[in-house]
């Protein structure tokens, strides 16, 4: 992930958290409306310092709010740093206290006050002054030019160092890439449902998404760091990082609780992996035997092992389910739900080509290495997988056919196994009845002698299939090497089956005719290189 993609990523995530802070605010102010008597809240320098929630002295609690801070916002900057002083006296024959500077009230609180629970009357105007003579030196603080420039500093080096973190991450990150290039290219190679691919791919999304928590943490303490810098938005600082601590001492003791169910699902999927190990085993302890059957066929062996270790590992994903930590939320169900449509809904066509895959596999229609004919298609399987099959046709292109549409096709399978490994091919001729059919036979077998890439075993055959009216008609049968090309080895045969007939004075051609030629229909051998023939 590049630098700008990541600021891109971290931008967001601000956006996004800022969002959400404000509507937790706004959903905070909305219960403390519902919970607590209304009230107007005292705020200095960002800092909440008492809420007014009864009239006195003939003002609402807004309006004692109200004159509350304008008598604080006249206070000289000289006073800023004098202690507050509480005073207590009597208004009306209600006893209250006042918050004081150098003999100035600065406001005054009831019991009408206090909420039920709260502390005595006493305890909480001390408190209240003490938040007080704090917002008053952050207030003077945030006046100081020299406190503004420690600021600026401490937030130009938490910026550095935030720039090296994420600079850091991204060297790391594609280290890693490096390091892991060669598997990562191994997996790519391996078919897209093999686990050791899916394996891979995850971890490789892992460390992508790690690397970005990180650097999103990074940007929450410098975040948090840079606000506490400065005497204002200090208060939004000390938030941020008690939200962090406790979301960190959650996760924590989250982490603990869970490791006895972790232990469990362990324990499941080694089990799993020692079941599908011990399969392997007795699948290659079958083939070194020589045992057969539908299963243990040696086309049929490779996907019998997959469809058991999926199932095994598919059984032990169900059996650990309950133990994963968070399973029994109603968010992971709300997931688990989700992805089940999904897969109902975008797993029909899946499901159809596997299924057909398998009817091909263990059918033994056709397997990898075969010269067949599906359709319009023609040429070597080059891979029979779960859900398509790959052909290389004579002009080297690779057809990529749907298993569902080569189940549902006529299949010309022309190799031949049982003999010999070769493919089988044929050719034919019309030869008038002048011609002798022994010698039409021995020419025919001469010719496929000289092609090389014939198979001598088993033998060229030569048959009469039609006799017709004016001529008769031969088929040769041959079979050709695996890896040769149908239609390279067909033109080589029909050359020499030209030559050897034109050798012997043999026409090839079907005379329909009204009268015999005089002469045969042939091409003198001092011919057959003729310009521009080399």
């Amino acid at each position: 992930m590049s630098v700008p993609r990541l600021a891109e990523a971290l931008g967001r995530f601000l956006i996004l958290w800022t969002v959400a802070t404000a509507l937790m605010l706004i959903g905070g102010v909305a219960h403390s409306d519902e919970a607590h008597p209304p009230g107007a809240t005292l705020t200095v320098a960002n800092r909440p310092v008492f809420v007014f929630r009864v009239p006195a002295f003939g003002l609402s609690p807004q309006q004692r709010a109200a004159r509350a801070v304008e008598r604080i916002g006249n206070l000289p900057t000289s006073l800023l740093r004098s202690p507050i002083e509480v005073s207590s006296f009597t208004h009306e024959g209600t006893p209250g206290y006042a918050v004081m500077i150098e003999g100035e009230a600065l406001f005054s609180l009831f019991p009408g006050d206090l909420e039920p629970g709260d502390p005595p009357l006493a305890q909480v105007s001390a408190n209240a002054a003490r938040r007080l003579h704090e917002a008053l030196l952050a207030r003077w603080e945030q006046g100081s030019a020299r406190q503004f420039g420690i600021a600026v500093a401490w937030t130009a080096l938490a910026t550095l160092i935030l720039v090296l973190v994420i600079v850091a991450l991204q060297r790391i990150a594609r280290l890693i890439a490096k390091r892991t290039l060669a598997v990562r290219e191994r997996a790519s190679n391996r078919p897209l449902l093999d686990w050791r691919r899916i394996l891979v791919s995850v971890v490789a999304h892992v460390i992508h998404w790690i690397k970005i928590a990180f650097g999103l943490v990074a940007v929450y303490i410098w975040l948090a760091f840079t606000l506490t810098r400065f005497p204002y938005t200090q208060p939004w600082g000390d938030t941020l990082g008690s939200s962090l601590i406790r979301l960190a001492g959650r996760v924590l003791l989250a982490v603990l609780h869970a490791l006895p169910d972790l232990a469990t699902v362990a324990v499941i999927f080694l089990i799993a992996h020692l079941s599908v190990r011990g399969l392997h085993a007795m699948f290659d302890a079958a083939r070194s035997r020589g045992v057969t059957s539908v299963a243990f066929q040696a086309d049929t062996i490779g996907a019998t092992r997959r469809v058991t270790a999926g199932l095994v590992w598919v059984f032990a994903l169900v059996v650990a389910y309950p133990y994963l930590p968070g399973s029994e939320t109603d968010a992971f169900k709300g997931v688990s739900v989700f992805f089940g449509v999904l897969v109902t809904l975008g797993s029909s066509g899946l499901v159809s080509q596997v299924m057909a895959g398998f009817v091909l596999i263990y059918s033994r229609a056709l397997r990898a290495g075969d010269w067949v004919q599906i359709g319009d298609s023609e040429g070597y399987v080059v891979d029979l997988g779960a859900l398509s099959t790959k052909l290389r046709t004579r002009l080297d292109q690779e057809i990529t056919l749907p298993n569902s549409v080569v189940i549902g096709t006529r299949i010309v399978n022309q190799s031949d196994t049982r003999k010999a490994p070769g493919v089988s091919l044929s050719t034919s001729v019309t030869i008038g009845y002048d011609s002798p059919w022994r010698q039409v036979h021995a020419m025919l077998e001469m010719a496929a002698k000289r092609t090389p890439d014939l198979l001598e075993v088993p033998e060229p055959t030569v048959r009469q299939i039609r006799l017709q009216d004016f001529y008769v008609e031969y088929e040769l049968n041959v079979f050709m090497r695996v890896g040769a090309f149908k239609f390279d080895v067909l033109s080589a045969l029909h050359a020499n089956i030209q030559d050897v007939f034109n050798e012997y004075g043999v026409q090839i051609m079907s005379p329909n005719f009204v009268t015999q030629p005089d002469a045969p229909v042939l091409v003198p051998k001092d011919r057959w290189r003729a310009p521009p023939a080399k």
